[in-house]
């Protein structure tokens, strides 16, 4: 697909989605069915209003269905589904237009999904792309009767098991998945809608006490010295901000972040979205706090040279002033979640390294930690 972006100075290849496959898939097969002959390419015009070209690779005709074939191509995104071969098999019916799920593409197990529970996992937007290929190409037949499209997925149920689809609840499969059609490289709009599925996800089972970790650092650390699983935590990547205003959005009552220091003390500046490329400045608040706390130029120009957070750590340890500076820093951690928040969402933490262990706990992050242990998180 010829579509660029231009992202981190690169221009970067855009693929698309799932769900564009599905509805190429199903729009081949209805041809072959009702003419005998599959296209080679399907013309798809996406949601996003740009066309893709979608080759089909395998077509063939089997016990009354027509059954194609096209492979994902996701350009430049590191998406675990890229190359994937999804297959629609399609078949008469007295009347009106059918789509279910076939091997490979998951089923719903657990409410707040887009999909009912029991549903195959093709979601609202793929559905519609699926259905106006098989009305066109049936009314460009002349068919006047019904159509129905099974989805499958090639290997879907292994592909699954690298998804977030088993933290969902969708089980046997890939979801059919993609609101534009189009797969953007690194897309932040894919990563915050995985964590908007979560969070409806918990919402609908009754949760209403988040527990939320930015990634996979501090699992053995949360398990040995704080006695809850971090594989029970909704995980929000970078996208603290985002995570908090959903959940306010949402309704939820409270959130507990435990994560690495790394990511979780730029919250100190502010820092809502914590991807390196997009704002550090840790060194920078090591320094700062260090400094209030009347620290010498050469322990802040140190901490100023310094890598890692747990070098900043030593270097607050041997001026005698770590405590402080980590209450400092704790203290504007807090400041700046109100200022997100606003008041409409309880938000605590707990932060820590490795190599140091626990550093920061806001005041009342205990009481919401001794709820989730209480659940046998």
């Amino acid at each position: 697909m010829e579509v660029f972006l231009v992202k981190n100075q690169k221009g970067l290849r855009c693929g698309y989605t799932t769900g564009s496959c599905a509805a190429a898939a199903a729009g081949a097969a209805a041809q072959l069915l009702l003419s005998g002959a599959a296209p080679q390419t399907v013309h798809l015009l996406t949601p996003k209003g740009i066309v893709a070209d979608i080759k089909v690779v395998q077509a063939r005709l089997q016990d009354g269905a027509a059954v194609c074939t096209v492979r994902k191509d996701s350009g430049d995104d590191p998406d675990v589904t890229d190359g994937i071969e999804i297959w629609a098999s399609v078949t008469c019916i007295q009347e009106g237009f059918l789509i279910t799920g076939g091997a490979g593409v998951g089923r719903v197990t657990r409410p707040g999904l887009a999909c009912k529970v029991g549903a195959a996992a093709i979601n609202p937007a793929p559905r519609e792309q699926i259905l106006r290929l098989l009305r066109e190409t049936a009314e460009k037949h002349g068919y006047a009767g019904g159509l129905h499209a099974v989805i499958g997925a090639k290997n879907g149920e292994e592909v699954a098991k690298a998804t977030f689809n088993g933290r969902l609840g969708i089980v046997g499969g890939i979801s059919i998945l993609g609101t534009s059609g189009i797969v953007e490289p690194m897309s932040e709009q894919a990563l915050t809608d995985t964590i908007h599925v979560e969070l409806d996800s918990r919402w609908a089972a009754g949760e209403r006490d988040l527990l939320a970790c930015p990634g996979n650092y501090g699992r053995d650390f949360a398990r040995s010295c704080l006695g809850i699983n971090l594989d029970a935590a909704v995980t929000t990547s970078n996208y603290i901000g985002e995570t908090l205003d959903y959940a306010i959005y949402k309704g939820f009552h409270s959130l507990l972040f435990i994560g690495h220091a790394g990511k979780l003390v730029k919250l100190a500046a502010g820092v809502m979205q914590t991807h390196s490329s997009m704002a550090d400045g840790r060194q920078e608040i090591f320094a700062a706090h260090a400094a209030l706390h009347g620290a010498s130029r050469d322990t802040v120009r140190r901490l100023m040279g310094s890598i890692t957070v747990d070098e900043c750590i030593g270097i607050l340890r041997d001026a005698a002033i770590l405590q402080p500076v980590l209450q400092s820093i704790a203290y504007k951690i807090e400041e700046h979640l109100e200022k997100r928040t606003r008041g409409a969402l309880r938000t605590e933490f707990i932060i820590f390294t490795n190599a140091s262990g626990e550093l920061l706990r806001s005041e009342g992050a205990a009481e919401l930690l001794k709820r989730f242990q209480e659940k046998g998180i």
